[in-house]
């Protein structure tokens, strides 16, 4: 099953012009991603197809900053004393003691890419980036319209950042080889669901190509 488009139109191609767009890079933590991490060795979920987007994020990082698009980096901090009672309780149902990206500790520390000294970085205790944090006030003051969204979970984080951004009025595209999830049934039906009413989804090299483009090619495209 393909639930992406492959191709881009040129309303699309217009919306990820480099002026517009910001890259929004989502819990890409150890916890989350690595082994041994939370996600791994507390909720026994498999974390295996993370390791198969380092290579495309890593190019859409390289080239966001060469073609100075923001980069926004979006944390996790899911201390019990900071998440919401919703969160606490779904937690203690299942017994979890253990911190999801805890301050300081290894789980919270970047996995495969990294901020650089200056660029944004966004903490949340919740599972939408815009939910009680300086994100949306961010990209206003970079006059972004178009959101890049990549990382992780692909039907959690992803897709609750991609809802609050559509409703925000932002055109939220997702790169599906840039985005992972600790089940895949459940990452292709979110692609699917996001692509129907949230957004679009296309590939790392979609993206890469509209970045490429010279403003003149913008202009007769």
């Amino acid at each position: 099953m393909n639930p992406a488009q492959t191709t881009l139109d040129g309303a699309l191609k217009e919306a990820l012009r480099p002026d517009a767009s910001a890259l929004l890079v989502i819990d890409m933590q150890n916890d989350f991603c690595a082994p041994g991490g939370y996600i791994d060795k507390v909720m026994g979920k498999d974390i295996s197809a993370v390791a198969g987007i380092c290579d495309n994020l890593k190019q859409l990082v390289q080239t966001a900053r060469s073609r100075k698009i923001p980069v926004i980096w979006i944390a996790a901090d899911y201390s019990h004393d900071r998440i919401p009672a919703s969160m606490l309780r779904k937690l203690r149902q299942r017994g979890v003691t253990a911190v999801c990206c805890e301050p300081g500790s290894w789980g919270a520390d970047w996995f495969c890419v990294r901020p650089d000294d200056g660029e944004t970085v966004i903490v949340k205790h919740n599972y939408s980036g815009f939910s009680g944090t300086d994100l949306e006030s961010t990209l206003r003051s970079h006059n972004v319209e178009t959101l890049v969204l990549t990382g992780v979970q692909t039907q959690i984080c992803v897709e609750s950042t991609a809802r609050e951004g559509h409703s925000l009025g932002y055109t939220c595209v997702v790169p599906k080889d840039a985005v992972a999830s600790h089940t895949p049934d459940l990452h292709d039906a979110s692609l699917m669901n996001m692509q129907f009413l949230f957004g679009e989804v296309c590939g790392t090299q979609d993206i890469l190509s509209a970045w490429s483009r010279t403003p003149s090619s913008l202009s007769t495209n």
